[in-house]
This record gives structure tokens, sequence and C-alpha cells, in this order.
């Protein structure tokens, strides 16, 4: 604990002295702090790598830290402008009085794999079965799985299976070793668990669908402050347009992925291909928050997930999210 202290403290004096030599230069500085694996990371790599801050008035300075606990201390803290994270967790921040915002990221979302030779072959065999979940008990994959799985069977999986909380390395190497029956994790550890031979067994996206809820609603955004952002209007917007225009070259040229390749960790060209597709699969199309969706999908989570989830949040207002 106290070297990370150490670490964070380390962080925020360097960003610090870069943010007062860009200011010094009268280049307006926009600090994110992000996991320094983190797959955002490849977004943010091709906005500097392009000079799609600067093109549009500002100079991004990414600021990596070891866990997204540390990431939300710096933003609370203002040590950050902006972290990478979900709309609902901005949704109980605002009904705490905090007038966070948040501009769409994506749509990417985890799902449940299990080995290739698995006796699991519809979700009615998961009762009864050791399933390894990232996130914790209101991570949002586990809470949409287990509302499909109570919409198909009746089956409670929360009662009626054994789940094991764990972090995705965990349980990524526990999911490949055997010693879980089921794994459910982030998008990008289930594409590295497929590429070594796994098997998807549901998708939290067909789970949105069947469950009423529209699949193509961003979960994942950048966090601002409101206040911030109308003190600095033009940082912000021009966020919003780097990131687009990131998406479409990652979207678009693979020539792209083939340079960002030694930055993703990937270890063969299976897990690569899974990684890159699993991406852009993930980016969300253009135009306006589709408010009923992000309503409809707040109501089911905040159903199973209750106060630890949502806190007072009750809903999702339109204000949450800044679309330029």
């Amino acid at each position: 604990m106290f070297a990370n202290i150490i670490r964070l403290t380390a962080i925020a004096a360097l960003a610090f002295t870069l943010t007062a030599r860009a200011a010094q230069a009268g280049e307006p500085v926009l600090r994110i702090a992000v996991l320094k694996f983190g797959t955002v990371n490849w977004e943010l790599d091709v906005i500097k790598h392009h000079g799609l801050d600067k093109a549009n008035g500002f100079t991004l300075e990414v600021m990596p830290v070891a866990n997204k606990q540390a990431s939300t201390i710096m933003f609370q803290g203002r040590e950050a402008d902006m972290i990478v994270t979900d709309w609902v967790w901005v949704a109980r921040q605002r009904a705490e009085g905090r007038d966070f915002r948040l501009i769409p990221y994506s749509r990417s979302v985890g799902g449940m794999v299990v080995a290739a030779d698995s006796p699991i072959r519809s979700l009615a065999d998961l009762k009864g079965k050791k399933i390894g979940i990232a996130g914790g008990p209101v991570d949002k994959s586990w809470i949409l799985i287990q509302a499909l799985v109570k919409k198909r069977h009746g089956i409670d999986l929360a009662r009626e299976a054994e789940p094991v909380f764990g972090a995705p390395p965990l349980l990524f190497q526990k999911g490949l070793s055997g010693e879980l029956d089921a794994v459910i994790s982030f998008w990008h550890f289930l594409a590295k668990m497929e590429a070594r031979g796994m098997r998807r067994i549901v998708d939290v996206a067909d789970a949105a669908a069947e469950l009423g809820l529209n699949p193509e609603t961003p979960l994942l955004g950048y966090a601002f402050r409101g206040g911030w952002a109308k003190n600095n209007p033009a940082l912000a917007s021009g966020l919003a347009r780097a990131s687009r225009q990131a998406k479409d070259i990652l979207r678009d040229s693979d020539a792209e992925w083939a340079r960002l390749r030694p930055k993703m960790k990937a270890k063969d060209d299976a897990t690569f291909a899974a990684l890159r597709d699993g991406f852009r699969a993930g980016i969300p199309g253009g135009g306006k928050m589709d408010m009923e969706s992000a309503k409809a999908m707040f109501a089911v989570l905040a159903a199973l997930g209750g106060e630890k989830l949502v806190g007072k949040a009750t809903t999702v207002e339109p204000e949450l999210f800044f679309l330029n």
C-alpha cells in the first residue's frame, strides 16, 4: 500500500510538471489516468501517434496506473481530468451530488467461456458449477448473465452455483487449468482464453438482447467533471472528436494494428487477431445515445445489483452523456 502511494505521488508530480510546461507554451492539456495495460491505451496511442490531440486543440497526457482504484482516486482528487469507466458508476456519483459526465467509448462487454471439452452445453448446465467472476459480486456481466439464466431456466446462479470472485489474470489461469468450470471476465481476457481453445457459452451482448435491452448501448466511456468541461469546453469536445477519429483508423487499418502489436502483448497470431477483432466489435456507432435503452439496462442492473451497485441512483439522466 505504501509503495502504491509513493507511485501515485510520483505520477502526480510528473503530470504536474508536464502540465505546467504545456501551460507555459499555451497548450491546453488533458490528463487521463488509465490502467497501464488496459486496452484503452491502444486508442490513446493512435491519438498520440497521429497527432489527433494536437489537431483537435489539446495535448493528451496519459497517466498510467496499476489498478482501477488508483485511477478513480486520482480523478476524484483532481490529479487527472478523465478516466475510463462505465456510466452506471457515473450515474451513482451524480446521485451523490457529483457533476460527472461521460463520453461513450466502447460497447465491448464480457461473456462466459468454458473448456473446449466441457460438458456444459447450455446455461442450464451451470447449476452446481464453480464459476469464476472478474469484477466482484456486482460485476455487470455477472448480473446480466444471472438475469438471463433466471429468465430461461429459473435458476438462481448466485445460490445454485458456486461463484468464485477474483482478479482477471488469476481467473484466466484457473480457467485454462480446469480449476473452474466456467469463467466470466472482461472481453480482452475472454479473447485470449478463446485463442487458447476455450469455448464461449454466452456473450453479454446476446444476454442483453434476450432481456429486451439494446446490445448496441455503449457501457464504457471517458468520465470527466462537468465543471471542468465548462471551464475547458474545447478539451472535452476535442477528445470526443479525437476518439472517433482514432476508432475510424482502428476499424479500417490492419497496418495500424500491426504497428500496435508490440504494445498488445499478444503471444501468437490467434491472440492478436482475437484482440483486434474484439476491439473493433466494440466500437459504438455514431449518433445520439439511446436513452430509453440506457434506462432499461440501468433498471435491470439496479434490480439485481441493488444499492451496492447503483447507490442512490434511480435512473439515468440524459445530461450524464456528452456527445460531440
